[in-house]
C-alpha cells in the first residue's frame, strides 16, 4: 500500500423525510439515526449528555469523519462524547456516503456521485432541531481530514446556521475558497501538523485517488477567513512547549476580535501529523506522523467553538 492510499483509513428540506422508527437507543444517552436526503438514507450516530432534560435549549456540534472513516471512529478518535457529558452539549456523528464527503475538492466518491453534502449536514440540523431543544445561535462543526474540508465548505456555505467551525488535518480546497462568500462573519479555528505526510502544511495538490485536489496552505486559508471576517486587529502569538516530551510543539496565532465578535485561530503543530492532537494515534506514525500530547484538540475546540454564537 502506497503512503499516499493510506491516508483517510481512519477512521433546506425539500426532498428530506425524517424516518419513523429507525432511531435505537444504544446506550442510555447513545441512539443511531437516519433521514432520508435526495434519495438516500444517511445514517449518524447521536450523543446526548447524561443530564440532558429538554428543559434547557443546548448547543450541538456536528464532528465529521475523514476518508474511509465512519461516525462511531470520528468519536472514537476525538472522544467528544467525554467533552459532550462535561460540558453540555449534543453531539452528532454523520457516516458520509461511501465512506467520504462532498467537500468541494471534485475527487472524492461522493462527489463524484453528485452527493449534496451541504443539503444533507443542513437537513440533519434541523431534524434534530425539531426532536431535542438545541440553541439555534450556538449549531457548530468540526472535522478531521476529508471532515475537515467539508468543515470548511460549510463555515463558506452555511454560516447563517453555524456560529463557528474547527478544521483538524485540513485548509480549505482552492475552489471552495474561490467561491467563499459567507453571508455573515463566521469564527474559525484551523488545527495542522508540520509533519503531515498526507494534507501538507505548504498545500498545493494532494496526488491520492479518492480524495485529491487543490488545497490552500494553512497560513493562506487562515488568512481567508482573516478577509472574510474582516479582522483588522494585529494576531496574538501564542506557543506551547513540548511538555508531553514527544518531539512536538505548538504555535498558535489568533486573530479577534473581528467582524461581529467572530475570531480566526491558527494551530501548526510542530512536529505533528495527520491525526487529531490528543487523540488516538490510529495508524503507526510511520504512516501518518505523530500524535501530539501536547494539546487536547476537543477540548481546546470546544473551548473555542463555546466562545462564538450566531
Amino acid at each position: 500500500m502506497k503512503l499516499r492510499d493510506v491516508a483517510l483509513v481512519v477512521p433546506i428540506f425539500l426532498g428530506v423525510a425524517v424516518v419513523s422508527g429507525y432511531l435505537v437507543r444504544a446506550r442510555s444517552d447513545d441512539r443511531r439515526g437516519k433521514i432520508r436526503v435526495d434519495e438516500h438514507d444517511r445514517t449518524y450516530s447521536l450523543h446526548v449528555p447524561g443530564h440532558y432534560d429538554g428543559t434547557e435549549a443546548v448547543p450541538l456540534l456536528i464532528a465529521l469523519h475523514g476518508r474511509l472513516g465512519t461516525g462511531p471512529g470520528e468519536e472514537r478518535l476525538a472522544h467528544l462524547d467525554k467533552v459532550s457529558d462535561e460540558h453540555s452539549f449534543l453531539v452528532v456523528y454523520p457516516d458520509g456516503l461511501d465512506r467520504s464527503w462532498a467537500n468541494g475538492r471534485g475527487g472524492t466518491p461522493a462527489e463524484r456521485s453528485g452527493v449534496n453534502d451541504v443539503k444533507f449536514l443542513s437537513a440533519l440540523m434541523g431534524a434534530l432541531e425539531s426532536e431535542y431543544k438545541v440553541d439555534r445561535a450556538r449549531i457548530y462543526v468540526t472535522g478531521m481530514s476529508n471532515g475537515g474540508f467539508m468543515s470548511g465548505r460549510l463555515a463558506c456555505e452555511l454560516s447563517e446556521r453555524i456560529a463557528a467551525v474547527a478544521i483538524v488535518g485540513a485548509s480549505l480546497g482552492e475552489s471552495v475558497s474561490a467561491n467563499c462568500k459567507p453571508v455573515k462573519p463566521i469564527s474559525v479555528v484551523i488545527i495542522q501538523g508540520t509533519a503531515d505526510p498526507l494534507v501538507p502544511l505548504g498545500g498545493g495538490t494532494i496526488e491520492r485517488n479518492g480524495a485529491g485536489g487543490l488545497v490552500l496552505s494553512h497560513e493562506a486559508a487562515v488568512q481567508k477567513f482573516v478577509a472574510v471576517d474582516h479582522c483588522t486587529n494585529a494576531p496574538q502569538k501564542d506557543h506551547i512547549p513540548d511538555k508531553a516530551g514527544d518531539g512536538t510543539s505548538i504555535d498558535v496565532t489568533t486573530y479577534a476580535p473581528c467582524a461581529e465578535d467572530s475570531e480566526v485561530q491558527g494551530y501548526v503543530v510542530n512536529g505533528g501529523g495527520h491525526t487529531w492532537p490528543g487523540g488516538r494515534q490510529y495508524l503507526p506514525a510511520m504512516f501518518i506522523g505523530k500524535t501530539t500530547q501536547n494539546l487536547d484538540a476537543s477540548e481546546v475546540i470546544w473551548d473555542f467553538l463555546s466562545r462564538h454564537t450566531r
